[in-house]
């Protein structure tokens, strides 16, 4: 027999807000058990997206909270879409963008509804093959929508241009070209984009996926012989969405740039649109071919910078709502006070916050000034940013920021890289693998080696740590002023 029991769904919430507290999120209260029969408890969601995220990244905290509140050995299933008792439901695809989904209604994140001018429609396949979005699509979550983005002078342009697109793909801007530093709201803009679009038509055919899976998917096809295969998923999309492009000029850049490009043509010349996302401008993409350059500047190139105090304190507030906190202003802006660099740095502290009060403590000024620590005014606690190390240092040793992402090993380019890496790992909070990702990708033991190679220099050479002690003091001065 079915069944769905309101109390039942209080339950689980209950039991989730308990137990796996950082995935509850406040749209949670939109859902419902649909049916729950035959060992199977169907939870109805909204929309694709959010059926599509859950069931990849909740679905075990779910069927534990499921199996918990029934006291029975019960699966969990999330549906989108009615739902019959006893009826067979297809489980939806591994990333479901656009695969032909089972989505219904119409959900645009707060945006109006605006139709395209055009049906974004990729070409037909070969006869007899299917479209794969593959096992590495990204999966889209629903935090990142239109309506949770907060705008402020840093981000406007990059804002606006990604609501153009998302109601007129192919038409508005094409390509649209979003970069910036680490955790800017890159990732949340092209992911808002996508949503927009597949809550209008979830029959889109969206690939989302990184720039090394796309090199890695590419090098395999080259291998297994399985060319064919590749630009079957890659050329019938209506929307081709690439994050952090700029690892395209690392590897086996010759080829997978060759084959990047000729996708490039043929998704432009059909007017069905792309949107790339990079660490860098086209221009200071290190290794990036002329030709592609120049095609990454054809549509728009904005520009995502570091958040200015009003918007960190508004992208706090932003945060905590999502996840149903209730945090006082003082401490949101004790926080933002505390966290100057970028929006992901800003999501962890509420994170921290969360966890603490799971734990029974109250979110207050006490508790902020033990997690962030004491400011003693606005400038006290400010935080040295990548960007005022690499003014710097590009600045005193006459080089260009596409030099340090380069590979290029000359000791005028080895020097100051070096330097920037031991600068960033003492001044500010990024791990040692996102300080390497922003100097050209390198891994987390190239910048275990350039610090640990500018303390022998500084313990051997007087001259060199007095100037390591300048460029410090200077970035730090830089930093205090920023605000």
């Amino acid at each position: 027999m079915s069944k769905s029991d309101p109390a039942l769904w209080r339950d689980m919430m209950t039991f989730l807000r308990q137990k796996h507290e950082p995935i509850c999120r406040q749209w949670f209260e939109e859902l419902r058990i649909a049916d729950l029969s035959g060992g199977l408890m169907q939870i109805q969601t909204q929309t694709p997206v959010q059926q599509n995220y859950l069931q990849n990244q909740c679905l075990d905290p779910f069927t534990e909270a499921a199996q918990d509140v029934t006291g029975q050995l019960v699966g969990v299933r999330f549906v989108n879409g009615p739902v019959a008792p006893n009826v067979e439901v297809p489980e939806p695809e591994a990333v479901g963008i656009g695969a032909g989904g089972e989505g219904l209604g119409l959900y645009t994140n707060g945006q109006p509804a605006v139709p395209a001018r055009r049906p974004v429609r990729a070409v037909p396949l070969p006869d007899g093959e299917s479209w794969d979005p593959g096992a590495d699509q990204m999966v889209l979550s629903p935090d990142y929508s239109f309506d949770n983005f907060i705008t402020g002078p840093n981000n406007q342009l990059a804002y606006a241009a990604s609501v153009a697109v998302a109601n007129q793909p192919g038409t508005a801007y094409n390509p649209l070209f979003i970069h910036g530093g680490v955790g800017l709201g890159k990732t949340h803009l092209l992911q808002a984009i996508c949503q927009q679009i597949l809550n209008r038509d979830p029959d889109t055919r969206i690939l989302y996926v990184s720039c090394d899976s796309f090199m890695n998917h590419f090098i395999q096809c080259v291998q297994s012989g399985q060319m064919s295969e590749f630009r079957n998923r890659y050329r019938h999309v209506d929307m081709l969405v690439i994050d952090d492009i700029h690892f395209l000029g690392s590897g086996d850049r010759e080829r997978s740039q060759e084959e990047f490009f000729h996708t490039f043509n043929e998704l432009y010349q059909s007017n069905r649109q792309i949107v790339l996302s990079s660490d860098a401008p086209p221009s200071d993409i290190p290794r990036l071919e002329e030709r592609l350059v120049s095609r990454f500047q054809w549509g728009l190139v904005a520009q995502v910078s570091r958040p200015s105090f009003e918007t960190r304190v508004a992208i706090l507030r932003a945060k905590a709502e999502i996840r149903g906190m209730r945090v006082p202003d003082e401490v949101l802006e004790h926080a933002a006070r505390a966290m100057q660099s970028n929006a992901r740095e800003l999501e962890g502290a509420i994170t921290n916050l969360q966890g603490h009060a799971s734990l029974g403590r109250a979110i207050d000024m006490h508790l902020a000034r033990e997690l962030f620590g004491e400011i003693r005014n606005d400038n006290a606690a400010t935080q040295v940013t990548l960007q005022q190390i690499i003014d710097k240092v590009t600045m005193s040793y006459h080089v260009k920021l596409s030099d340090l992402q380069s590979r290029r090993r000359h000791k005028s380019v080895t020097e100051p890289r070096q330097v920037c890496m031991w600068l960033a790992r003492r001044n500010t909070r990024f791990s040692l693998e996102e300080i390497g990702g922003h100097f050209g990708g390198r891994d987390h033991t190239t910048v275990m080696h350039s610090t640990k190679t500018i303390d022998e220099r500084m313990a051997d050479d007087p001259e060199f740590a007095r100037l390591m002690s300048r460029l410090e003091a200077d970035v730090q001065r830089l930093a205090d002023t920023a605000e």
